[in-house]
């Protein structure tokens, strides 16, 4: 939903009713993950996208119905064996849509939501994808959850109490994922499937070493969603106008500025200085945060090196096994662009358990499971948003 947050607001503020598709579920290779969205707002404008093209026209009609009865609509789209030319996904996948129509009157909360989004402060949007036939919870029913407090109800306090305590779980590890309960709540039950989306603040990039390759990395790290920060003690190098606008430039040592900043299991971090006086200690701290990702650049030789240095320093094997080091895939990467484009693939490969190998080499499913669903998770489809 960040994505099309802009036309959303826009429509929202006017008082105007718009029909939001929002992917709940997905099976085997899906072109778009849980939390993609489309909407259709006044005009018929179109905005988003949910499988990259192949059922956007059927959610288009859809939305414009459900605009019309005011009623939300669960649907499921898949690929046709008798017809290929028929309303599915040629990928051979399925998702799930909930397609649901929102309106100032409607929907009071959206706006609060789309605010915190936009702000990138941390909130969850539980929303109701199946219920009991004549009970209080109705499909499309929405509670808003902030760390510090709620907004909506489901139909009932039991459901909103236990729905609370789970979105607000899911939140803190920025996970979106479906939940079963009973009508009032109860647990091991799946009358009611309630859809959790976490919309967590983007993860952090950290770059230590303001170097050429460091612009390249931190430019690509920007489109790739990451908050990016570069870091480097000499000011000389650490300046504004040598790296894109939306990335944070730091002029402290890299130790320094790692131990003061928060480190989640979410942040990468990728420490280019390439000399032992900056890398050793930075990496001294980095090894002590549970961060998703730490590579570091440098040849075998220099490795082997720096390996010795935090030896002596008391970094344990189990620690330095984390390094990533050669930094990136083997790509056969020269310029700084190319080697930005080795080292992402790294971060996306650790992030979702990938192999790095070529697609046309591997066999089965091209979108595997995601690595993140813990286990007890009781849906099929659980992703970062």
């Amino acid at each position: 939903m960040r994505e099309i947050l802009p036309a959303l607001r826009r429509w929202y503020g006017t008082g105007a009713e718009f029909g939001l598709a929002t992917v709940v579920g997905v099976t085997r290779s899906a072109p778009r993950a849980p939390g993609a969205a489309m909407a259709v707002g006044p005009g018929d404008e179109v905005v988003g996208s949910v499988s990259g093209g192949c059922v956007e026209g059927a959610v288009f009609e859809l939305a414009q119905e459900v605009v019309g009865t005011g009623r939300a609509q669960l649907a499921t789209f898949g690929y046709s064996d008798d017809d290929a030319f028929a309303v599915g996904l040629t990928c051979g996948g399925e998702i799930t849509l909930l397609v649901r129509p929102v309106s100032a009157a409607r929907e009071p909360a959206f706006g609060a939501v789309a605010a915190s989004v936009a702000e990138e402060t941390p909130v969850a949007l539980a929303t109701v994808l199946e219920a009991p036939e004549g009970s209080a919870t109705g499909v499309g029913a929405v509670r808003a959850v902030w760390p510090d407090r709620t907004e909506g109800s489901l139909g009932s306090e039991g459901l909103d109490a236990a729905v609370t305590a789970d979105a607000r779980g899911e939140l803190a590890q920025g996970m979106t994922a479906q939940r079963h309960y009973g009508p009032d709540g109860e647990r091991r039950m799946d009358q009611v499937t309630v859809f959790l989306q976490s919309f967590a603040p983007p993860p952090r990039l950290l770059v230590f070493g303001a170097i050429d390759f460091a612009a390249a990395v931190a430019d690509l790290g920007a489109f790739l969603g990451y908050r990016v920060t570069v870091c480097d003690a000499r000011p000389v190098f650490a300046t504004a106008r040598r790296f894109p606008p939306q990335v944070e430039v730091v002029v402290d040592w890299p130790h320094r500025f790692l131990a003061a900043t928060e480190v989640d299991r979410s942040t990468v971090i990728c420490v280019l200085t390439h000399d032992p006086k900056f890398d050793v200690p930075v990496l001294e701290v980095a090894l002590r945060t549970p961060a998703a990702y730490i590579g570091v650049m440098g040849s075998r030789r220099t490795h082997e090196d720096r390996l010795a240095r935090l030896r002596e320093a008391g970094v344990d094997e189990a620690s330095l096994a984390r390094l990533r080091a050669p930094i990136g895939l083997d790509l056969g990467a020269r310029t700084p662009e190319e080697v930005a484009v080795s080292i992402a693939a790294e971060i996306v490969s650790t992030r979702w358990g990938g192999t790095g190998a070529a697609l046309s080499a591997t066999t089965g499913a091209v979108h595997g499971p995601d690595p993140q669903a813990r286990p007890g998770a009781d849906a099929p489809a659980i992703t970062r948003s």
